[in-house]
């Protein structure tokens, strides 16, 4: 079947009038190419659940794919007995086509014979998570993009431990849907289905609760906030959790403060990206505010701006990180009274572990993707995860829930922040300290792509580097060699060790200094993505990062250049 076919055949059962008007319209320009992108391939539904443009056909987003992906989904889920009357969470952020895809999603699982609990309004994707643990729900669905473009939607999965799903489920899951027949097989049933239940009102309630109950109700509150929900929808929940814990005197940025799809005053909705925090510093300046919160458009990711020498400074996720994780710990909090904790991902600081090892608390890594860390959590004994993080700006505090949460997030950093102030002292004076008792751990992140149409250019360098090993990180020996693909663990005086983590196409190299590099390929483009670490102690801190920054990109740039085509 050509892509015009198939596009005839998508045109008769497609649901949405606007993707049936884009098809015609190619169809009648016979736009090979166009009807090619969109034909020639098919989203892929993985751990993450599923994620493209908005648009017409099986690799864009749109309500055929949504209904196919459910129907998929609600078929593993009848594989178990009673998912039917546990339910499923369903809910959406305020992206274009949310509301439709929400409803086609709710329809679908009740039209498989699940219940199907929803909110009657948006929501952020941490208090769907938290919701399928509350409801004791047998699984969540979160119609989301997070902070892609304003051209995207996406489909994420929660199973019934209220965190992302892993594989094989994730496998089967895929698989249930590519046996999935025509659309007009697929049951729909009606919105007023008696299967179709209105989440109870207290679940936001009990989540706004539990995450105020985060931090000590008698802490000091004398701070002034300033706060962008980014144009997505935390804005409302954060605001209320941070008022209702006692910072009244809060700033919400207030072109940014309701939700839009188009994300107006942004370039990227994402907290990380060049000048996306730019109205939120022009009003910390404006309203002398002590500290800027930030969350993406579906509230999972945090992003913290703090005061330095009268200038305003955007830490990154590995400050965050770790900055909670060492007063959570030097604090005993959120223990339970069992040995606290604390985990993040292969590609992070080594920080965190050296934080560990001076409070005697537990220490996780785990590969890329935030499940992973939530399962890593799931899993201990004894022991509760008290942080988990990882670099692009995700969070999670406690075992509230069990997922990226950027409001928790932002209450504890409010937190901080208040209880240094009252001391007079500033974040940036914890940050100074912390590098005095560990060192200034500096990482630099780079991609490139690696595409010449024909050769897997990506492949070919990841080859090169094992056939041609690099011995040195700039002068400094190599001491360790991270091989997560063949999972081993080779040091330079012959001894290896197996890593205890699936099987994943990382290197990584550790010098004797405790320079760190890592490589690997993107998951969803041909990039080769690099890391670099660099550790210094000094007894000026300014002077220790400077110097260690300095080191990482300098160990980066030599990397890159040996590791690429031509070096």
């Amino acid at each position: 079947m050509d892509h015009r076919e198939q596009a005839r055949a998508w045109l008769a059962e497609d649901p949405d009038p606007d993707t049936r008007e884009e098809l015609q319209r190619l169809l009648d320009l016979d736009d090979l190419p166009g009807l090619e992108d969109r034909f020639g391939d098919r989203l892929e539904f993985g751990t993450a659940g599923m994620r493209g443009a908005i648009g017409a056909g099986p690799n864009r987003m749109n309500r055929a794919m949504v209904r196919r992906v459910t129907a998929g989904l609600a078929d593993r889920l009848n594989a178990a007995a009673g998912a039917g009357a546990r339910g499923v969470v369903v809910g959406r952020d305020a992206r274009h086509k949310s509301d439709a895809f929400e409803a086609d999603t709710v329809r679908v699982l009740a039209g498989a014979g699940l219940g199907v609990w929803t909110f009657a309004e948006v929501v952020p994707t941490p208090v769907v998570a938290f919701a399928v643990r509350y409801l004791e729900a047998a699984a969540g669905v979160m119609i989301t993009a997070s902070h892609n473009p304003p051209t995207d939607n996406g489909y994420k999965v929660y199973g019934p431990a209220g965190r992302q799903i892993v594989p094989p489920l994730d496998t089967e899951i895929s698989q249930a849907i590519d046996a999935v027949g025509s659309l007009g097989s697929v049951p729909l049933a009606p919105a007023d289905d008696e299967l179709i239940w209105r989440a109870p009102t207290d679940v936001v309630d009990h989540y706004a609760a539990a995450v105020v109950g985060l931090i000590d109700p008698d802490g000091p509150r004398d701070l002034r906030i300033v706060y962008t929900p980014m144009h997505g929808v935390a804005g409302h929940l954060c605001s209320r959790v941070l008022r209702d814990a006692g910072f009244t005197d809060l700033h919400v940025v207030p072109e940014q403060a309701e939700p839009d799809p188009a994300f107006p005053t942004v370039d990227f909705p994402n907290p990380e990206e060049p000048g996306a925090m730019d109205l939120a510093i022009a009003m910390a300046t404006e309203v002398d505010a002590d500290l800027i919160l930030a969350n993406d458009p579906d509230g999972d990711r945090i992003a913290v701006g703090i005061r330095r020498d009268g200038e305003w400074e955007l830490l990154n996720g590995d400050e965050i990180g770790t900055l909670l994780a060492e007063d959570l710990l030097s604090n005993g909090r959120m223990t339970g009274g069992l040995r606290p904790a604390v985990g993040t991902t292969v590609v992070s600081s080594s920080l965190l572990a050296r934080i560990a090892a001076a409070h005697d608390a537990i220490y996780r890594e785990t590969l890329t993707g935030f499940k992973w860390l939530s399962l890593a959590a799931e899993e201990l004994e004894d022991a509760r995860m008290v942080l988990a993080y990882e670099q692009a700006l995700g969070v999670t505090v406690g075992d509230l829930v069990r997922d990226k949460d950027g409001i928790s997030a932002a209450l504890c950093v409010a937190d901080l922040a208040a209880r240094t102030r009252a001391q007079g002292r500033t974040v940036g004076d914890v940050l100074d300290d912390m590098v005095g008792a560990y060192g200034a751990h500096m990482t630099l992140g780079r991609s490139v792509l690696l595409d010449d149409g024909e050769d897997d250019l990506v492949q070919q360098a990841l080859d090169g580097l094992r056939q041609r090993p690099p011995t040195d990180l700039e002068g400094e020996e190599i001491v360790e060699v991270w091989d997560h693909d063949a999972g081993i663990v080779t040091r330079s005086d012959g001894s290896f060790d197996e890593i205890d983590l699936p099987a994943t196409p990382l290197l990584r190299y550790v010098g004797a200094d405790g320079t760190r590099v890592m490589v690997r390929p993107s998951g969803t483009e041909p990039k080769l993505k690099f890391y670099a670490e660099a550790v210094e102690r000094h007894d000026d801190p300014a002077e220790a990062r400077r110097i260690a920054e300095g080191r990482a990109d300098r160990v980066l740039s030599a990397f890159m250049e040996r590791t690429l085509p031509g070096g």
